[in-house]
Protein backbone atom coordinates (compact mmCIF):
# COMPACT_ATOMS: atom_id res chain seq x y z
CA UNK A 1 0.00 0.00 0.00
CA UNK A 2 0.93 3.76 -0.22
CA UNK A 3 -0.23 7.23 -0.18
CA UNK A 4 -0.26 8.10 -3.89
CA UNK A 5 -2.58 4.96 -4.75
CA UNK A 6 -4.63 6.09 -7.42
CA UNK A 7 -6.42 2.74 -7.98
CA UNK A 8 -10.32 2.73 -6.63
CA UNK A 9 -12.41 0.50 -5.75
CA UNK A 10 -16.51 1.23 -5.05
CA UNK A 11 -19.23 0.28 -3.71
CA UNK A 12 -22.37 2.10 -4.84
CA UNK A 13 -26.14 2.29 -3.68
CA UNK A 14 -26.14 -0.03 -0.81
CA UNK A 15 -29.43 0.62 1.10
CA UNK A 16 -30.10 -0.07 5.29
CA UNK A 17 -32.43 0.94 7.51
CA UNK A 18 -31.84 2.77 10.16
CA UNK A 19 -32.87 5.11 13.04
CA UNK A 20 -30.25 8.01 12.73
CA UNK A 21 -31.78 11.29 12.79
CA UNK A 22 -32.10 14.02 15.40
CA UNK A 23 -36.09 13.77 16.54
CA UNK A 24 -37.14 11.35 18.28
CA UNK A 25 -39.61 10.26 15.45
CA UNK A 26 -36.33 9.52 13.33
CA UNK A 27 -34.98 7.39 16.28
CA UNK A 28 -38.22 5.24 16.55
CA UNK A 29 -39.41 4.48 13.17
CA UNK A 30 -36.34 4.93 11.27
CA UNK A 31 -35.93 5.85 7.97
CA UNK A 32 -34.20 4.03 4.04
CA UNK A 33 -30.24 5.28 3.99
CA UNK A 34 -28.54 4.99 0.82
CA UNK A 35 -24.65 4.41 0.88
CA UNK A 36 -21.59 4.90 -1.75
CA UNK A 37 -17.99 3.72 -0.44
CA UNK A 38 -14.92 4.52 -2.64
CA UNK A 39 -11.46 3.12 -1.13
CA UNK A 40 -8.09 3.96 -2.96
CA UNK A 41 -5.98 1.25 -3.04
CA UNK A 42 -3.23 -0.28 -4.72
CA UNK A 43 -5.07 -2.69 -6.97
CA UNK A 44 -1.54 -3.75 -8.98
CA UNK A 45 -1.14 -6.88 -7.20
CA UNK A 46 -4.30 -8.10 -7.16
CA UNK A 47 -4.28 -7.18 -11.15
CA UNK A 48 -1.22 -9.86 -10.85
CA UNK A 49 -2.21 -12.34 -9.04
CA UNK A 50 -6.12 -12.51 -9.71
CA UNK A 51 -6.55 -13.48 -5.66
CA UNK A 52 -9.16 -12.22 -3.27
CA UNK A 53 -6.65 -12.36 -0.84
CA UNK A 54 -4.68 -9.38 -2.66
CA UNK A 55 -7.52 -7.24 -3.13
CA UNK A 56 -10.21 -5.73 -0.55
CA UNK A 57 -13.35 -8.43 -0.41
CA UNK A 58 -16.48 -6.25 -1.34
CA UNK A 59 -18.70 -8.91 0.44
CA UNK A 60 -16.73 -7.89 4.10
CA UNK A 61 -17.00 -4.27 3.42
CA UNK A 62 -20.77 -4.26 2.66
CA UNK A 63 -21.38 -6.41 5.66
CA UNK A 64 -19.27 -3.99 8.00
CA UNK A 65 -21.16 -1.10 6.17
CA UNK A 66 -24.31 -3.06 6.76
CA UNK A 67 -23.41 -3.53 10.54
CA UNK A 68 -22.44 0.06 11.26
CA UNK A 69 -25.79 1.36 9.84
CA UNK A 70 -27.77 -0.61 11.27
CA UNK A 71 -26.22 -1.08 14.77
CA UNK A 72 -25.58 1.97 16.55
CA UNK A 73 -27.64 4.76 16.39
CA UNK A 74 -26.24 8.49 15.20
CA UNK A 75 -27.85 12.07 15.52
CA UNK A 76 -26.44 13.31 12.20
CA UNK A 77 -25.04 11.80 9.14
CA UNK A 78 -22.12 13.11 9.75
CA UNK A 79 -21.30 11.04 12.84
CA UNK A 80 -22.32 7.97 10.68
CA UNK A 81 -20.14 8.75 8.25
CA UNK A 82 -16.70 9.50 10.41
CA UNK A 83 -17.38 6.45 11.99
CA UNK A 84 -17.73 4.06 8.30
CA UNK A 85 -14.79 5.59 7.87
CA UNK A 86 -12.79 4.95 10.70
CA UNK A 87 -14.03 1.17 10.72
CA UNK A 88 -13.30 0.93 7.21
CA UNK A 89 -9.71 2.20 7.50
CA UNK A 90 -8.62 0.03 10.63
CA UNK A 91 -10.28 -3.08 8.79
CA UNK A 92 -8.76 -2.81 5.54
CA UNK A 93 -5.33 -2.21 4.13
CA UNK A 94 -6.91 1.24 2.28
CA UNK A 95 -5.22 4.36 2.03
CA UNK A 96 -8.12 6.70 1.87
CA UNK A 97 -12.32 6.51 1.82
CA UNK A 98 -14.67 8.63 0.48
CA UNK A 99 -18.24 7.90 2.03
CA UNK A 100 -21.81 9.30 0.54
CA UNK A 101 -24.28 8.63 2.91
CA UNK A 102 -28.15 9.71 2.17
CA UNK A 103 -30.59 10.02 4.71
CA UNK A 104 -33.97 9.09 1.59
CA UNK A 105 -37.33 11.52 2.67
CA UNK A 106 -35.71 13.17 4.94
CA UNK A 107 -37.98 14.65 7.79
CA UNK A 108 -37.92 18.66 5.92
CA UNK A 109 -41.49 20.29 5.02
CA UNK A 110 -41.30 20.39 1.36
CA UNK A 111 -40.33 17.85 -1.16
CA UNK A 112 -36.87 16.42 -1.09
CA UNK A 113 -35.58 12.89 -2.33
CA UNK A 114 -32.74 13.43 0.42
CA UNK A 115 -30.03 14.63 2.03
CA UNK A 116 -26.43 13.20 1.74
CA UNK A 117 -23.03 13.92 3.53
CA UNK A 118 -19.79 13.55 1.77
CA UNK A 119 -16.51 12.90 3.47
CA UNK A 120 -12.87 11.74 2.79
CA UNK A 121 -10.34 10.27 5.26
CA UNK A 122 -6.94 9.10 4.85
CA UNK A 123 -5.39 6.73 7.34
CA UNK A 124 -3.35 9.23 8.89
CA UNK A 125 -6.64 11.05 9.79
CA UNK A 126 -7.77 8.03 11.87
CA UNK A 127 -6.49 7.11 15.36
Amino acid sequence: MNDSSIDKVRLVGMSFYGYHGVTAAEKETGRMFEIDCEMTVDLAGAGRSDRLADTVDYEKVFRLIKETVEGKAFSLLEGLAQRLAARLIKSFEVDSVTLRVRKMNPPIAGHIRHVEVELTRRKDQIA
